[in-house]
């Protein structure tokens, strides 16, 4: 549908295919999978902030996803489920731009925060008496802005260079508002924005799916070689969960791009990426409590320093505490050096141990 309209026009996206029988389950449903995921996200946040014992570099990154995961929720969900009730897919363009803003910072910002994550259980299992130096609250400051710095600078770039033209069209291909269908609005040349567009899909999936193989993989190879029987399947315990979060969000995002190359694509296909879409932030939120299992992990350095205070090596413990980083009154001492490789190796056996 060809028109002169501006940058203040009506859009409208592609309809759900609903018949009137269809319309009050889909509005519960879709009512019940946000709150689900709102709760679940909000429940994660109020227990890590009110527990000063979770006040660690683990945790703190943890945070961060379910911030993005709310963000996520928040854009995609209150307009579908009014679009459901009102039956009317109309949205107005700068909504769909504010929309679709958001849902690419959830998806980027998910990726490298758990990227961030991968390293910092790379640090804690491959290197754990170096761990509160590494990860100390000054360099863990400076990978959570680093993180949302590209993220949100990367994003605000991307939808700088499509707000500068006027649609021609508007019907949305796609059941929510996205960098990719709101491109195929404009009739001019839009080169320069399928360049970016590239660049930041090589960078943004390829950098954080580089990483994430390597510090796993090292994260593996450490705890194969302390020579414990059950190791590695307590590494696969310890890090499976969001090892499947990351390649769910990258699957995810691997077949939105394609589905948007694919002209023809059927109706279904477009109807699977709601289904995945909806299912994404419910399995992240989920998996983020879950973690939080996982990230206690990190409390084996201090069972780990008690049991050397029961051994009464009043030498071994003055090398062992030294450049602590935190109180141990709080449950968080881990040590920051040591000259003892068993104990090194005795260490990163437990730290890939359960809970």
């Amino acid at each position: 549908m060809y028109t002169n309209s501006s940058t203040s026009s009506l859009l409208t996206l592609q309809s759900l295919g609903l018949s009137s029988t269809d319309i009050y389950p889909a509005f519960v449903f879709g009512t019940l999978t946000y709150l689900i995921i709102m709760f679940s996200n909000l429940l994660v946040l109020t227990v890590i902030a009110m527990n000063k014992k979770l006040h660690k570099p683990m945790f703190i990154l943890l945070f961060n996803l379910p911030i993005s995961d709310i963000v996520g929720a928040t854009a995609f969900f209150p307009h579908l489920i009014f679009s459901i009730v009102a039956e009317n897919r109309l949205i107005s363009h700068h909504a769909c731009i504010f929309q679709a803003f958001l849902i690419h910072v959830y998806g980027t910002g998910n990726l490298l925060i758990l990227s961030a994550m991968a390293y910092d259980r790379y640090i804690a299992i491959c290197f754990p008496l170096r761990y509160t130096t590494i990860m100390n609250s000054h360099n863990l400051m400076k990978m959570i802005v680093i993180t949302w710095f590209i993220n949100l600078s990367m994003m605000f770039t991307l939808f700088i260079l499509l707000v500068r033209f006027k649609t021609c069209r508007t019907n949305i291909v796609d059941f929510y508002c996205n960098n990719q269908s709101l491109v195929k609005l404009i009739c001019d040349d839009t080169s320069v924005n399928n360049y970016y567009g590239l660049a930041t899909i090589f960078l943004l999936m390829g950098g954080p799916l580089a990483l994430i193989l390597y510090t796993y993989a090292q994260i593996l190879r450490t705890c194969v070689i302390t020579n414990h029987t059950d190791a590695r399947q307590k590494a696969i315990q310890t890090c499976a969960t969001h090892l499947i979060v990351f390649l769910s969000l990258q699957i995810n995002t691997v077949f939105a791009l394609i589905s948007h190359r694919i002209d023809s694509s059927s109706p279904p296909l477009h109807k699977s990426k709601v289904v995945i879409y909806w299912a994404a932030p419910i399995f992240s939120s989920k998996s983020s409590i879950r973690g939080m299992g996982y990230a206690s992990n990190s409390e084996m350095a201090f069972s780990f320093r008690k049991s050397m205070q029961m051994r009464k090596e009043p030498s071994f413990l003055k090398i062992m505490t030294t450049g602590l980083h935190h109180s141990e009154q709080d449950g968080s001492i881990t040590p920051s050096s040591s000259i003892f490789s068993t104990s090194c190796r005795s260490f990163s056996t437990k730290c890939c141990g359960t809970r």
